[in-house]
């Protein structure tokens, strides 16, 4: 659905995407990381032909943009930076009128859409009138008028609530799982990423720094939580019986390969050390999120 190759976006001297390649197949939901300036922005209005790239090549459902922009994007729908509603007109009215920009919409597919994203009721009222949650919804609406297969949405949360941001998100779940559709999801809500995407990418100063799936970054970045009156004294006795590679932050310790929580605990234990926890440690997606990015403009590498 989604394919950019070597894809890069120069502003006068700046350099905002480089180098980026990235494939998103049909009924996949993917997410795309990165802090304010990182890129994500500017991929998207690639991707949706707003943005016109220096280099490389954006195919969207099997179309490039940047010479068949009407036929790639046909069925995509999108929530792109702020959307613009007429606050004086009704939601049901505003929709009618953004319909026009896309293609002739009936008002049966109407009535669907704001059925869909839980606006009826409210559809009759002024936009002035929504919270700034109903307004996210009639965004939602907006991008599923023209019966997308690919939906790409930009910071969908942004100024969410945390019931706004549950509601978002449990309608986006749905969206993917009743009407089958492939949804690039860019955010900075990592949590909400990590729960409804299958795969994800970072970028950081315009550069993909990581792309991989969220259950692989869950089982290759856990670690063990060991809680005990002396972590210094209790690391130090592991590394001489050769059951920790390391330990980090006073209270994690990454066991050798074959080693258990149940070997360290006997181990401590029978040196007469007391302890009082251990556990396996899965580090967030946020964790994972913010080292990444630390490491990659440190070093300055990719992955």
């Amino acid at each position: 659905m989604i394919r950019l190759r070597s894809l890069q976006k120069k502003f006068g001297a700046r350099l905002a995407v480089e180098d980026l390649t990235l494939t998103v197949p049909a009924g996949e939901v993917f997410g795309l990381l990165g802090h304010n300036g990182a890129g994500k922005s500017t991929a998207i209005g690639m991707m949706l032909g707003q943005v016109w790239p220096t280099s490389g090549e954006v195919e969207i459902c099997g179309h490039d943009v940047t010479r068949q922009r009407a036929r790639a994007l046909h069925k995509v729908g999108a929530i792109f930076e702020t959307p613009a509603f007429y606050d004086y007109l009704s939601g049901w009215r505003n929709l009618e009128i953004l319909s026009h920009y896309t293609a002739p919409t009936s008002p049966q597919r109407i009535r669907e859409v704001v059925d869909w994203v839980g606006l009826s009721g409210r559809e009759q009222s002024k936009v002035k009138t929504y919270s700034h949650g109903m307004r996210a919804r009639l965004a939602l609406a907006q991008a599923l008028l023209p019966q997308p297969e690919l939906l790409i949405l930009d910071e969908p949360g942004s100024g969410l609530d945390p019931e706004g941001i549950a509601e978002m998100r449990q309608t986006i779940a749905r969206l993917h799982r009743e009407m089958g559709l492939t949804i690039l999801l860019s955010s900075h809500l990592l949590t909400e990423v990590e729960q409804l995407c299958t795969r994800i990418a970072v970028l950081n100063q315009g550069r993909k720094v990581f792309e991989g799936q969220v259950n692989e970054v869950r089982a290759e970045r856990s670690r063990v939580v060991l809680r005990t009156p002396d972590f210094a004294a209790a690391t130090s006795l592991l590394r001489d019986k050769g059951l920790i590679s390391g330990a980090t932050e006073g209270r994690f310790i990454l066991l050798r390969e074959g080693i258990s929580t149940a070997e360290v605990t006997r181990a401590l234990v029978g040196a007469g050390m007391e302890v009082e926890g251990i556990w396996q440690h899965e580090q967030t997606l946020e964790d994972f999120y913010l080292s990444l990015v630390k490491a990659a403009t440190v070093n300055g590498t990719t992955h």
